[in-house]
């Protein structure tokens, strides 16, 4: 049986406000698999991000993400567009003043959650996917960077998404733990999901292979699994 693409991109021209960053981007992602988006900072991997989740608006191409159509996507649909995506964002966005639990619980009442039962359930089956079930009543500033960003991706697969998109998960991280983290978004998608993770951490890449797909000179590349 063919696998099924999750992501699929043609002919998209991506804009920041009136400036085009990329061009031409063709892009196919099928369920399951493991991609890394490379570039030098400021080459278009987060603004690609941002295409894929609905924060920059499609204007040229044709683009589908999750059975999503970009191009005719309403205001009021992007919302259940994001709740098949899991976003991990570079600078986390975890709210400081309450503890991770009650991150979690902001996050799933503002996806439509209501059940208090299945809120307390689901908090804690995220924290146990990601080995940090002994920190559900600690605050975010008393988390390690690793711990942090544990967080954030568990926060990231509370709605069931189909696909994870992380933005430099490792960024800010030591290597022995940045590899810690890429065991975890692979062990992800061992279970079945799509993670998308932009990167310019190349010694991952040799460490950990995965689809390559290259932002350079306003252009987007796939090149499988090989490093050009």
């Amino acid at each position: 049986m063919e696998e099924q693409s999750i992501v699929q991109l043609q002919s998209v021209s991506v804009y920041q406000r009136e400036k085009l960053i990329l061009e031409h981007v063709d892009l196919d992602i099928k369920n399951g698999e493991f991609v890394y988006l490379i570039g030098k900072t400021g080459s278009g991997k987060s603004s690609l991000l941002q295409i894929l989740y609905a924060d920059l608006e499609l204007k040229e191409g044709e683009g589908i993400v999750c059975g999503y159509d970009l191009r005719r996507l309403r205001r009021k649909d992007i919302p259940y567009l994001r709740r098949k995506l899991g976003i991990v964002f570079q600078d986390l966005q975890l709210l400081e003043d309450r503890n991770v639990e009650e991150n979690f619980r902001f996050t799933l009442k503002a996806t439509g959650w209501k059940n208090k039962q299945e809120i307390n359930q689901r908090i804690l089956e995220v924290l146990e996917q990601v080995d940090m079930l002994d920190k559900l009543k600690t605050m975010p500033h008393r988390l390690s960077g690793g711990e942090q960003q544990r967080v954030a991706i568990a926060r990231a697969l509370l709605n069931h998404p189909d696909v994870i998109l992380a933005d430099e998960p490792t960024g800010n991280l030591d290597p022995e733990t940045s590899n810690d983290i890429i065991r975890l978004l692979l062990k992800i998608c061992e279970s079945g999901k799509t993670v998308i993770m932009a990167t310019h951490n190349y010694n991952i890449i040799h460490k950990f292979p995965g689809k390559i797909i290259k932002c350079e000179d306003g252009k987007v590349f796939s090149s499988g699994n090989k490093l050009n």
